[in-house]
């Protein structure tokens, strides 16, 4: 049995491109795997509060407050559900050419010294190795290659921020130019789904 980690960032619960798309990750996963526990965090709907005067210490230094110690407690929470995660499927639709900034405020919490990563003197050092991460982006514009590529603040910064807590085995799949029109919108859509497809029945084989 695996442990799947489904989060959703998208602001947007109506025409969300990003929320299509992680749901049918979700079945085909299922699919392969009928046997896999699923976690959910909607950051959406439930978003991660942002780091504050008030409440910082509790992810960054000695909580002693009622809010610092509230923020250590959700950093605890979201660092286990990430530690007991065998893959984590994002959906990060691109806002203003980066990600959601509840998905920033996720990483916030869960970037912990100590926790999911250590300094050592041949510098930063992961602690969460070993997982797999699928990232499903919806984009207005063509960012993955062209002219476009050199606005893409997405898909480097999360390999980045994964990588720093020893996460590597990350892949994007992206829906793209979906601000081009319904046929474009619609044509994004089926490609990725069948990207999500490939994805999923290589899990499965990795569990088998």
């Amino acid at each position: 049995m695996s442990n799947l980690l489904v989060i959703n960032s998208s602001a947007n619960t109506g025409a969300s491109v990003s929320r299509v798309l992680i749901e049918e990750a979700v079945t085909q996963i299922l699919k392969a795997a009928p046997n896999t526990t699923i976690v959910r965090r909607d950051l959406g709907s439930d978003p991660i509060p942002h780091l504050t005067t008030a409440n910082l210490a509790g992810v960054r230094g000695t909580p002693s407050t009622s809010e610092e110690l509230a923020a250590r407690a959700l950093s605890d929470k979201l660092i286990a559900e990430l530690r007991a995660a065998d893959t984590v499927v994002i959906a990060a639709p691109m806002y203003n050419f980066s990600v959601p900034t509840s998905l920033r405020a996720w990483f916030d919490f869960v970037l912990r010294t100590g926790e999911t990563f250590r300094y050592t003197e041949a510098g930063p050092d992961g602690l969460l190795k070993g997982k797999k991460v699928i990232v499903l982006t919806s984009r207005g514009g063509l960012y993955s290659e062209g002219p476009g590529a050199a606005a893409d603040f997405q898909e480097p910064y999360l390999r980045h921020l994964f990588a720093f807590v020893g996460i590597t085995d990350i892949s994007f799949i992206h829906a793209e130019k979906t601000g081009f029109g319904p046929d474009a919108r619609d044509a994004a859509i089926a490609s990725a789904k069948s990207q999500i497809a490939q994805a999923a029945q290589s899990l499965s084989t990795v569990a088998a």
